[in-house]
């Protein structure tokens, strides 16, 4: 039985430069063939998925039409069963809320909103290339709390070119003055394939690695002060309001994705599909594979996973997954700390987190 359920969406009202993730431009003559391809896929696993969890990531999901979403949601609903069902995230771009879309939205049973903001200055989201303005982020905020969310996540990046440690302190009062259960921070990276990594390799743009640190610790003491746990590296969040999708990821879990480019880890193996929308409707439709890649996932693998992404958790890793001497060496430096059976980051620790993990599963 897999209890997690991620559906992607590759549609967006525009392409951010910085944005790796497989999209492309809202094109209503392939929204509902994709629909349909999406559907078809979820019967495929019939009643092996009842999920816990399921995250509409994309892309951006609300670049779909109410109508739209109500037919997949219903849809999905018609194929599965959501008595189990806990959470339900939805990834929203301020600039496609709308007080009828979170409402429906709200009555097809999404319970969680993960927007991406970025940035309250109007200059930095203008360098981001976002296509929403400040006030139009905060009138969104506030009809989703019309709509009757009281779980959100506001996502922001930190490490924008030309971005000041002012401007930053900035964006975190500002965000916690609205009150969300969750708040995501991320240092901007320059992924191959998309503008920003071409204009960085161009000269344009320059990396401060000494800045971004200082940045992301100025982060872990502002929001820890604000009362925000820093529950994993990235994401923080009010009590109880940790996004349990995401944990189950990084705690080792089974999942499902759904859609084009979507990975999925089931029965000891993972997918992808293929990334490319056209290819996967034409794919689902002739009953032939979806995925462009699989690759076996055996227990050394999955262990090393587990120890990467619990070790970047307030969870920590568990002693007896990770060489004593290993540790023992870090806890010396001043990177671990031992709670009980679990190793736990310390805050220098969380400062290198990937190359702690690096080291504890080579």
């Amino acid at each position: 039985m897999v209890e997690h359920l991620y559906a992607h969406i590759p549609f967006c009202p525009k392409v951010c430069p910085y944005c790796s993730f497989y999209k492309e431009a809202s094109d209503r003559n392939k929204t509902r063939a994709y629909l349909d391809a999406m559907l078809r896929e979820a019967e495929l696993w019939g009643d092996r998925l009842q999920p816990r969890t399921i995250f509409f990531g994309g892309g951006t999901p609300t670049a779909l039409s109410t109508s739209q979403l109500d037919y997949l949601i219903s849809g999905l609903r018609e194929r599965m069963d959501f008595s189990r069902l806990e959470e339900f995230t939805i990834e929203m771009n301020p600039a496609t809320v709308s007080l009828e879309k979170a409402s429906r939205l709200r009555e097809l049973g999404v319970n969680r909103v993960s927007m991406g903001v970025q940035s309250w200055d109007p200059g930095l989201l203008e360098t981001l290339g976002r296509v929403h303005s400040k006030d139009q982020a905060l009138r969104s905020y506030a009809i989703l709390r019309e709509a009757g969310f009281r779980n959100i996540n506001l996502d922001f990046i930190f490490g924008i070119p030309g971005q000041t440690v002012d401007q930053w302190v900035d964006t975190l009062r500002q965000t916690i003055a609205l009150q969300p259960q969750h708040i995501s921070s991320y240092c901007l990276t320059y992924e191959e394939d998309t503008e920003y990594f071409l204009r960085l390799g161009r000269g344009e743009f320059s990396q401060d690695p000494e800045v971004d640190a200082a940045l992301f610790e100025l982060t872990m003491e502002t929001l820890e002060g604000a009362g925000y746990a820093q529950y994993e590296i990235s994401n923080y969040a009010r009590a109880g309001r940790e996004c349990r999708h995401n944990l189950a990821y990084w705690l080792g879990a089974d999942y499902i994705g759904l859609g084009p480019s979507a990975f999925s880890t089931f029965g000891g193996e993972r997918w992808k599909n293929v990334s490319d929308t056209s290819d996967y409707v034409a794919r689902v439709n002739a009953g032939v594979t979806r995925a462009d890649f699989v690759e076996p996932v055996d227990a050394a693998t999955r262990q090393a996973e587990v120890v990467a992404f619990s070790l970047r958790t307030s969870r920590g890793v568990d002693v007896s997954l990770v060489p004593e001497e290993k540790t023992s060496e870090l806890a010396a430096l001043g990177y671990l700390t031992r709670c009980g059976d679990r190793w736990l980051l310390t805050r220098k620790g969380r400062m290198v987190a990937d190359e702690l993990a690096g080291q504890l599963i080579e």
